[in-house]
Parts: structure tokens; sequence; C-alpha cells
């Protein structure tokens, strides 16, 4: 793990999403409906809808939109079914990729997540062969400059799993991926004065693999293609590219 280039590749990573705000849109929308489908319409009893909710108000989603999503996943309005659905793969230099998506058509989004890896130069895997490579928690950065004692005795009283302090000056919290323990160690890390820069239940990878010069260029490739179909609502790699 190249805890030096963590927090470049995070605002790297936010940058790239930050230019696909519709696209960003799309997700958070898809999201919150699965979400109140699966959990019901009340945030209040619902965590992953409340997380869901918080993350599209943080990227300014109407609230219009956020209404009628949670309505379409209760079936008061109608709507497409969604079901979940994750690939694993492999980009260049056989670095990991898993894919999470929302579908109405699971045949459909095979063939266009293989189509992605397999035209760019990586290739899909089975069930597995990747995932063992990620750890699912919740993970919350803190830009560099906090003060790391502080958040450790703040994280810790309210739950947390670990605490790592990058070369950069960053620091992570880890949680369990509940997402009521994840939003206790949040709201403990705001009302402390710790403001998130990255507060999400992600699959983090367990080690990292820094690429460079045309294989970083070609494994962008495949990240965006993946990160552009409609289907997919995540992708999560061990490979680390410069900016």
């Amino acid at each position: 793990m190249a805890g030096h280039s963590k927090w470049a590749n995070i605002q790297h990573r936010k940058g790239r999403q930050d230019a696909k705000r519709g696209k960003i849109f799309t997700k958070l929308i898809k999201e919150i409906t699965v979400a109140a489908k699966m959990g019901g319409g009340d945030p209040a009893m619902n965590p992953r809808l409340r997380l869901a909710i918080e993350k599209g108000k943080a990227e300014s989603l109407p609230k219009d939109n956020i209404e009628n999503a949670i309505k379409r996943g209760t079936g008061q309005l109608e709507g497409v079914n969604y079901e979940e659905a994750r690939y694993e793969g492999y980009g260049i230099g056989g670095v990991a990729v898993m894919v999470d998506c929302l579908t109405d058509n699971k045949t459909r989004t095979v063939a266009d997540v293989r189509h992605a890896f397999v035209k760019h130069g990586g290739n899909m895997g089975t069930d597995g062969c990747v995932a063992f490579q990620f750890k699912h928690c919740g993970q919350i950065i803190l830009e560099p400059g906090a003060s790391e004692e502080a958040v450790m005795e703040t994280a810790l009283d309210a739950g947390a799993d670990d605490i790592i302090p990058n070369e950069d000056g960053s620091i992570e919290v880890l949680t369990t991926p509940d997402p009521k323990a994840f939003e206790a160690v949040k709201e403990a890390l705001e009302k402390a004065g710790f403001k998130p820069a990255v507060a999400e239940i992600t699959m983090r990878p367990e080690a990292e693999t820094e690429l460079a010069g045309d294989d970083a260029v070609k494994m962008q490739k495949i990240l965006d293609a993946l990160e552009s179909l409609d289907d997919v609502q995540e992708v999560y790699t061990n490979a680390v590219l410069p900016e």
C-alpha cells in the first residue's frame, strides 16, 4: 500500500466523478429506490436508505427526485424492478476489479460488463476470483491535518474497527459494513468537529498495486468504460493510478 498516494488518489477519483454528475444522479436514485424496496421507506428505520439519502443531498440531488425514488421503492409509484449483481475480473497486469450493479436485466448487464473488460485489455472472471483481495467495510477518510490522537479516541469510543494514518497525513477510519455502526462512527467524528472527505460503505483493497505509463492509461480506460455503463453503481479496484 503506497500510503503517500492515498489522498491524491481519492481527490483524483472524486474529480472524475464530479465530471459525471448526471450519471451520479441516476446512480443515487437507483440506490435510494432499492434501499426503500428492501428496508422500507422510513429513513429513521432503514439505515441503508438514510445513508443513500444523505449521499444524495451531498450531491445536490433534488428533493423531488429523492421522494419519488422512495415511492418507487415502496410501490407507491410505478417503477423498474432493480436487482443487485456483482461481477469480478482482472485489469491490466492482473489487478483486481469488482463491479457492483443494479439492473432490470442481468443478461444485458453481464454482456455489457464483459465487453467493457475485454475491449480494453482486461477480462471478466468467475464469482469470488478477486473478492478475497477486498474487505467489505465502512471507510471514513479525513483530510491531512486532523489530530491522529483525537480521531483515534473519538472513533474507537464510537465503535470503529481500525484507524490508519497515511503517509500524506490523511487518516482512514474503518468500521464494520453494518450501516448503523458506520453511521454511529461518522456522526461521532462530525460532532467532534471532523468533517469526512469520504464516507462510504465500500470494498477496500487489502493491498494495492501501482500502475504507471501505458499500463495506467489502459487501466483507466477499463475503469471509465465500466463506470459509464448505465447499470453500474460502483467499481472497485486495487490498482493505484497516477493523477
